[in-house]
């Protein structure tokens, strides 16, 4: 049978016929936008199990899938720089709201990571869950990721081993400094993480304990992240009043270490704090051009999204959550607390001080069930219904919340915004997590970037108002952030690379979450592939879910 068969094509390649070239997946007249910055081109792109086999003129290829995409623009898959799906994968792995907008790699590890625990931790992380309850069976950060892929999500996922929960496993909850074996533990932490595959180390410097961190602890940690070709990512110590300060401990930090760093989600916020992007700019731009490697993220939005923790000092919360909630039922803290907690001040990180008003905080996630009918409502509308002061209704609501409840807080400019996406630096993260508009996500309510982030900015952004190219947009999407995190074989569309894709019609791609209805799906993405395999199908998503773990630059396999 072999011989008849090679003389069958022998027989083809004397009469000047070829055999078709034949792919698992044939992508047909798209426009190739390939994550470099370069120019469109019309051309085609063929895909065999999970690679890119071949990109051009395959007009006379076969495909056992293929897919017309005359008039729709294919491109790399998108990178999240910073997502929190980290339970809501676990929950549903299908990573709709994300998958939707084109995005195929989630990248975690905003200070705090899913491992490495222990196994205090571990119980304080279930008694701890709102909305989304599971068994925590892990230990290591490999780990959790292998187990999210065995349990199946459809995007690829990546993470950061977390400077906070480092602490939390090493120190705990106390605001000193680690000992000399405490420190030693820490590094070895960072060692195990960085060959089992993370991509470095991430802190979240406004938020107690990491706001104990010293920098010398920070360099110290990341020396031996940089061993391995890690990044330090970081959301900084300040955002608002001593941003360019916070940023100087970053650029040490990278100095010191030698080791390559970005910004979590840059902002100037504060309306006091605007005025900061053109020494912010100069500032990094000093940095690059004294040869560190420093870039930047960020979501499209002027709201940021985190917790009422966030507007109380520090000190109050040393010690966890019980500790915390139980000196906020103290009349004299709480005493102390109402004057602070109005007070501007360059000590800590207030984000209640960086909003025009209480009704510019937003409250968007209970664990509570009896208070989820304030699910939406402004600290403002919140504090009149219970004619408290919107302070002390902010504490009340930590302590009968159980929980640091999610809050929306409205602190950025427009032009801000516009001006950063122009930055060549900059890439995008979500900072938000991948949801559904169904089931348990329902019970508490999203900002609108875990649905609009992306398409945000291709169709408002690049589309409506010409800030940057749509090729640039791509890049910025793709080959930069996974350059940046040293991901190999992926963030391009090139032979040879994973088959992660995202093919969408430039005139229709549009977000339309807001924060009244933010669990809005975008429209605009026809088709996503991840490993090969089709997860968004014209428009509709397939139920694969192909997704894989994404290893760091310093991995090294058991073999």
């Amino acid at each position: 049978m072999k011989a008849l068969l090679l003389s069958f094509l022998g027989l083809l390649v004397l009469f000047g016929c070829k055999p078709k070239q034949s792919f698992d997946v044939l992508i047909k007249n798209g426009q190739i936008v390939d994550g470099s910055g370069n120019a469109a081109y019309t051309g085609d792109v063929g895909i065999v199990a999970d690679s890119i086999a071949a990109i051009g003129d395959l007009s006379e290829a076969h495909g056992d899938i293929e897919i017309d995409a005359s008039g729709l623009v294919v491109a790399p898959g998108f990178i999240n720089m910073l997502s929190w799906a980290v339970d809501a994968l676990i929950e549903d792995g299908k990573s709709q709201s994300d998958i939707r907008q084109g995005v195929t790699l989630e990248v975690f590890g905003e200070g705090s990571s899913m491992g490495p625990l222990n196994e205090e931790m571990k119980k304080e992380e279930q008694e701890s869950q709102g909305d989304i309850k599971y068994p925590i069976n892990w230990t290591s950060l490999s780990e959790y990721l292998d187990f999210l892929v065995k349990k199946g999500v459809a995007t690829n996922v990546a993470s950061f081993v977390g400077a906070t929960t480092l602490r939390v496993h090493t120190v705990g909850y106390e605001n000193r400094a680690p000992t000399n074996d405490e420190m030693e533990t820490m590094k070895n932490l960072v060692r195990e993480a960085m060959e089992e595959g993370a991509l470095g180390l991430g802190s979240s410097l406004i938020y107690a304990p990491a706001f104990y961190s010293s920098t010398e602890e920070l360099i110290a940690l990341c020396k031996v992240a940089s061993e391995y070709d890690g990044m330090y990512i970081s959301h900084l110590r300040s955002e608002g009043n001593q941003l360019l300060e916070s940023l100087d401990e970053l650029i040490r930090i990278a100095d010191e270490a030698n080791i390559r760093a970005e910004v979590y989600h840059l902002k100037m916020a504060g309306k006091n704090n605007w005025d900061k992007f053109d020494a912010v700019v100069s500032k990094i731009n000093s940095a690059r051009n004294a040869g560190l490697s420093i870039t930047t993220n960020m979501y499209t939005y002027t709201a940021g999204a985190t917790g009422l923790d966030a507007s109380m000092p520090p000190w109050v919360q040393e010690g966890g959550y019980d500790k915390w909630a139980e000196r906020l039922q103290d009349p004299i803290i709480r005493a102390q607390l109402k004057e602070e907690m109005v007070t501007p001040t360059n000590d800590w990180e207030s984000l209640m001080m960086g909003v025009a008003s209480y009704d510019d905080m937003l409250l968007i996630g209970f664990k509570n069930d009896s208070l989820k009918y304030l699910t939406g409502k402004s600290l403002a509308e919140v504090a009149a219904m219970r004619n408290t002061s919107p302070v002390e209704t902010a504490m009340d609501l930590v302590v009968q919340d159980g929980s640091r409840v999610g809050t929306v807080y409205f602190m950025m400019s427009e032009e801000n915004v516009r001006k950063k996406i122009s930055l060549p630096y900059m890439s995008f993260g979500s900072d938000a997590a991948s949801y559904a508009p169904e089931g348990v996500f329902l019970k508490s309510r999203s900002h609108p970037r875990a649905f609009g982030n992306f398409a945000r900015l291709l169709g408002k952004y690049v589309r409506e108002e010409k800030i940057i190219s749509l090729e640039e947009a791509i890049y910025k999407l793709t080959t930069l952030p996974a350059t940046n995190l040293r991901i190999k074989k992926r963030g391009a569309l090139k032979e040879g690379y994973f088959a992660d894709l995202a093919i969408f019609d430039p005139d229709k791609i549009q977000d339309h979450a807001t924060y009244d209805k933010p669990m809005q799906y975008a429209t605009g993405m026809v088709h996503v592939l991840v490993n090969g395999i089709l997860v968004l199908k014209d428009g509709q998503h397939t139920g694969a879910l192909p997704g894989q773990v994404v290893k760091g630059p310093g991995f090294k396999s058991l073999d």
